[in-house]
Formats: structure tokens, C-alpha cells, sequence
């Protein structure tokens, strides 16, 4: 298995290669070379399988020969091992035919869990085989760093730099990245919004000199790691509601695309998805590109659901690349576009190819803070802003004879004031993080200044 660069101008790398670089030097994000297929027969032979099963047959292609089976198996389950569910990913049905796949059962509460957790064992198996170190670097809207900081702290090879927008995640999410006590983790409170901190780590990236310096390694979801982590609960849950014997659809909240990539992916291996649906909030450039086919940033609005407040979206590079039928070129100078003006447009024939993919939907502050307590009143369900976008945007456009899955991403408790604004309850953390409030924190805020940034790593990785 071979991976190329969204942009076309990079080395073609393995597995490891691409998971170890993270962004491809030409700028662009690595992709499959070919997609692996899965016959219907074996889609239905995961029926009844653990999670690790499932996750293990549907990744195993990718890897290549990365990785030993046997390793391969063990890393999966060291990976899982923290989760606080035996299901992994539950399913849960909120109303007929609409079911929430509950993705924070994991150590930080969040979907980034289910990446990062195996990347952290991948990333440890790989460099204790190469002898290496590396310094991962990462931007976060909130749950990524925390995911990120949890993986790795603590790891003899990495040193882990986080960057959040200061004032603009929540104190829960802020506090999983401030509170770890281990030496080889940092987080750095950026002044600006996340597109500030994701643009100063692409920079960092494309500085060659400091990223071969510092054995630079990203694990943000421009790490082809991550978006195959993420492809396996569409398998799960698919299967879960009869698949491949009947389509069902999914409803993602996402500001980075990443997650709905990953659900492209498992359609475009064999899974019988009718509609995936893109949710988004006020800040929502994902909804007007694939309604109009102009993509074009604007001021990024703070709102309750914050780990969406993006108009830079990384991984719709990766879409776009197969919508201009992997035109390296052309998605180079869409991304050239991008940088130079603020924006591009999508030819009508690109447009409808997405089309053919993916639908979108979006919801105002009001109507989020109404779903959460419409359906904390109707069902007894507690969502999380984000996830309460999904289940907004999945009524409004599920067709009720097709299984609708909303993915949940968070859990309630890392945005409790919202969701006590909403539903009237303050959600309660799980009692592993009961003392989370009480622990002492410890981040450095940094200005958002590549060369300010650039030192402040140099002078603090491990050598």
C-alpha cells in the first residue's frame, strides 16, 4: 500500500512513512494510492464481532506490511484497552429509525480518541523499531490536543507540543491539556482562533529546515492515520443496523471534515451509505461551498460549540482531490487560491461530483441550545453542543425509511455550561476525572509568531 500527496509533488510513501510525516513536504495530505475493497460478504461477516475485530479487518489493508498481524493485533488492543465501554462506539436510539453513535467513551471523552489512542501505539511501536525520536507538533480546536497530550504523555521518543486559541475552548477541555504532569507534553495558549494555530503548525511544516531539525511528526487529522481510525465505526454501527443488507445514513458535526472524510472512505471501500450528512454551526463555510461551490473564509464567530469554529478546513483538501479526479495540480492551485485571496470556486461539474457524496446542513446557536434541551426532555438524552448540532441537522434531512446514525462526539460534561444553559443540569464528569477542577494546570502562552513558536519548541525538546 503506497500514499500520495493531495498536491501531487511529494515522494510517494508506505504506511509508516506517511504516518511518521504527517503533512506531505510539497504541502498537500496523503491519501491511499488505491482504495481497498470489502465484498459484501465479508461487510456482513463483522456482524457480532468486538470492536477490535471490526477494526482490525477493516485497517489491516492500509497498513500494508507495516506491521506484523500480531502487531498489528496488539497495538488495536492496547489502543481500546482504556475505553469505558466494552462496545467501544454504542449506538443508542433517540427516536425511530434515528440512532446516536456515542463516540466519548474514551480516556478524554471525545471521538479524538479513537484516533489518537492508536496512533500514540502506532507512533511508539514504529520509533522503538527505528531507534528514533520524533517532535509531534498539533493545533486544536479543543478535543484534538487533549486526545493528542493523553496518547503521548509520557512516551520515551515524543515530545508533544499542543497549540489552542487562548480564551476559546472550553475550561474542560483547556484543563485535560493543562493539568498532565508529564515533562514531555506542552500546551501553548496561542492568541487568535484555531485557523490561527493550524495555519503557524502547516508554516512550521513547510519551514524544512526547523521540521528536519526537530524530527517534526503531526497528528492532526492531516495524518492519514487518523482519518483510517476513524473509518471503522461506520463499519460498526453499520453493521450493528444490518448493513450491507440495507443502506443506512450518518450525520457528522464537523468543522475539519476528517470525521465525514472517514465515512466517505468506508463508502468508497463497500459500505451501503446512503447520505452522509455534514453538520455544521454558524461558522459555516462546509455548508456554503457544497451548496454554491464557493468556498470563502470569513471571520471565524465564537459560539457554544467550539470545536467547530473553523473556516479553514483541512481535510476537504482530501475530498476535493478526488473530485477533480486526483488532479494534484489542480487542488494545488485551489489551495494556492486559498492562501493568496481567502477563497476559491469549484467548477459546476466538481461541484456536483461532491454533491453526489455529501449533503449538508447547519444550525444557529438557538437551535442548537433547543435541541439540547428538546431532547434531553424527550428522550432523557444529554448532547453535547456538537452533537446536538448533528441531531438537528439528521431530523431535518433523514428519510425516516433509511437508518439514520448521528455520531455524538463529546461527551456533555466537557461543555457543561453550555449544555446547563440548554437542559437546566450541570453534566457531571465520570468519576475518573471528578478531581479534574481541583488539579494544578501548566500551559505557556506564546504570541501567534512562527519564530516565537519555532523557539519555543527548540528550546525545549529533548535532544
Amino acid at each position: 500500500m503506497k500514499y500520495i500527496s493531495t498536491r501531487g509533488a511529494a515522494p510517494i510513501l508506505t504506511f509508516e512513512e506517511a504516518m511518521l510525516t504527517g503533512l506531505a513536504r510539497d504541502g498537500g495530505l496523503y491519501v491511499p494510492e488505491t482504495i481497498p475493497q470489502m465484498a459484501a460478504e465479508e461487510i456482513a461477516a463483522l456482524a457480532g464481532l468486538s470492536y477490535e475485530e471490526v477494526a482490525f479487518r477493516v485497517m489491516r489493508p492500509f497498513v500494508g506490511d507495516t506491521f506484523s498481524d500480531a502487531e498489528f493485533g496488539d497495538i488495536i488492543a492496547r489502543a481500546y484497552a482504556g475505553f469505558g465501554h466494552s462496545a467501544r462506539a454504542p449506538l443508542v436510539e433517540l427516536s425511530s429509525n434515528h440512532f446516536l453513535l456515542e463516540l466519548f467513551h474514551g480516556p478524554t471523552l471525545a471521538f479524538k480518541d479513537f484516533a489518537m489512542q492508536l496512533i500514540g501505539q502506532l507512533f511508539e511501536v514504529a520509533l522503538a523499531r527505528r531507534g528514533e525520536r520524533v517532535t509531534i507538533v498539533g493545533a486544536t480546536s479543543g478535543d484534538t490536543g487533549s486526545a493528542a497530550i493523553e496518547a503521548f504523555r509520557g512516551l520515551d521518543a515524543v515530545d508533544v507540543f499542543i497549540l489552542y486559541p487562548h480564551g476559546r475552548v472550553s475550561e474542560v477541555q483547556r484543563r485535560q491539556m493543562t493539568t498532565p504532569t508529564e515533562a514531555n507534553v506542552h500546551a501553548i495558549a496561542i492568541d487568535g482562533h484555531f485557523d490561527d494555530c493550524q495555519a503557524r503548525l502547516k508554516d512550521m511544516f513547510n519551514d524544512f529546515d526547523f521540521r528536519d531539525g526537530v524530527r517534526l511528526a503531526g497528528v492532526n487529522s492531516i495524518n492519514w492515520a487518523r482519518v483510517l481510525a476513524q473509518v471503522v465505526y461506520y463499519f460498526s454501527s453499520a453493521v450493528a443496523l444490518g448493513a450491507p443488507h440495507r443502506k443506512v445514513s450518518f450525520t457528522v458535526p464537523t468543522g475539519n471534515f476528517g470525521d465525514i472524510f472517514a465515512g466517505y472512505i468506508a463508502k468508497r471501500m463497500g459500505l451501503g451509505i446512503d447520505q452522509l450528512v455534514v453538520a455544521t454551526n454558524q461558522n459555516d463555510i462546509l455548508y456554503r461551498c457544497l451548496s454554491t461551490g464557493a468556498y470563502q473564509t470569513q471571520e471565524v464567530i465564537p459560539s457554544i460549540s467550539p470545536s467547530m469554529d473553523i473556516q479553514v478546513s483541512s481535510n476537504f483538501e482530501r475530498a476535493l482531490f478526488d473530485a477533480y479526479d486526483r488532479d494534484g495540480a489542480a487542488v494545488a492551485q485551489l489551495m494556492e487560491d486559498l492562501k493568496s485571496t481567502g477563497g476559491f470556486c469549484v467548477s459546476q461539474g466538481v461541484q456536483q461530483r461532491l454533491a453526489n457524496d455529501f449533503t449538508s446542513g447547519r444550525a444557529s446557536e438557538a437551535q442548537t441550545t433547543a435541541a439540547i434541551a428538546h431532547w434531553h426532555q424527550h428522550s432523557g438524552e444529554l448532547l453535547c453542543p456538537h452533537s446536538a448540532i448533528g441531531v438537528h441537522v439528521a431530523e431535518a434531512m433523514r428519510d425516516s425509511a433509511t437508518p439514520m446514525i448521528t455520531l455524538a462526539t463529546a461527551h456533555p460534561a466537557k461543555f457543561p455550561a453550555a449544555v446547563e444553559a440548554a437542559a437546566g443540569l450541570h453534566p457531571p464528569l465520570p468519576e475518573r476525572m471528578a478531581d479534574l477542577y481541583d488539579r494544578p494546570e501548566r500551559m505557556s502562552r506564546v504570541a501567534n509568531d512562527l519564530s516565537a513558536l519555532k523557539a519555543f519548541i527548540e528550546e525545549r525538546i529533548t535532544s
